[in-house]
């Protein structure tokens, strides 16, 4: 089988031979930004909304709690922002929840720059090898002179043709990927605006909620959380 590979790879000639270790390349790359976003949490936010939500209705501990042990980009930015929140005046808070997330989706895209670059790349390196091989037939025709091969001729240009359909078959994939974890950090980008909004426009809490006629302070539900 490695004997087969490398005679197709040798009938396309170099340029065949780097779309081929491009192709390798953009597999690997693929993978390892699939498990890159995976450890990330780029797919995870339950528990994210679910302090979010606490903290809305005024408990602040348990949503800090919440988080504490959690590692993902949404968990990561909200538990920032509450943090800072809880300690300073909200414009220092904004500035420190814009810094994590701006790190957090850095974090996020790195890796699509090579992507981006091989898209680019593979159909040129495709385009060369074809033009490379189509010189050469034409050299042969001419070096020939009357008395040319059609079918070698022709045999030369499927060859030449053949290194624009590997760097395609190269690109092509490669697009769809970028595309999709394009679309997978922009969805983080949005639910970190999401996030910070919700924070910060979130009520203060007041230092005791008041107990229903009737009822005891004993039953009465607790009080929210205060920082």
């Amino acid at each position: 089988m490695l004997t087969d590979s490398a005679q197709f790879l040798d009938r396309g000639g170099p340029a065949l031979w780097a779309i081929g270790a491009l192709s390798v390349c953009t597999m690997a790359l693929i993978l390892w930004k699939i498990w890159h976003l995976l450890r990330l949490g780029a797919w995870r936010g339950r528990h994210a909304e679910q302090a979010v939500a606490l903290w809305q209705i005024g408990r602040r501990s348990q949503a800090v709690a919440l988080l504490a042990q959690r590692s993902s980009l949404r968990a990561r930015t909200a538990r920032a922002a509450m943090a800072t929140l809880m300690q300073r005046d909200a414009d220092t808070a904004r500035e420190e929840c814009a810094r994590i997330a701006r790190a957090g989706l850095a974090e996020a895209r790195s890796g699509l720059r090579p992507l981006d670059l091989i898209i680019t790349i593979a159909p040129l390196l495709g385009l060369l090898g074809t033009v490379l091989g189509m010189i050469e037939a034409f050299q042969a025709l001419q070096d020939s002179g009357a008395r040319a091969d059609p079918s070698a001729l022709a045999g030369g240009i499927w060859e030449a043709l053949l290194t624009t359909a590997a760097g395609m078959s190269v690109a092509i994939p490669a697009a769809l990927a970028l595309s999709w974890f394009d679309s997978v950090t922009d969805r983080v980008a949005h639910d970190f605006e999401d996030i910070a909004t919700r924070l910060f426009t979130a009520p203060v809490p007041t230092p005791a909620q008041s107990v229903p006629t009737g009822m005891s302070p004993e039953n009465a539900p607790p009080a929210p959380d205060v920082p």
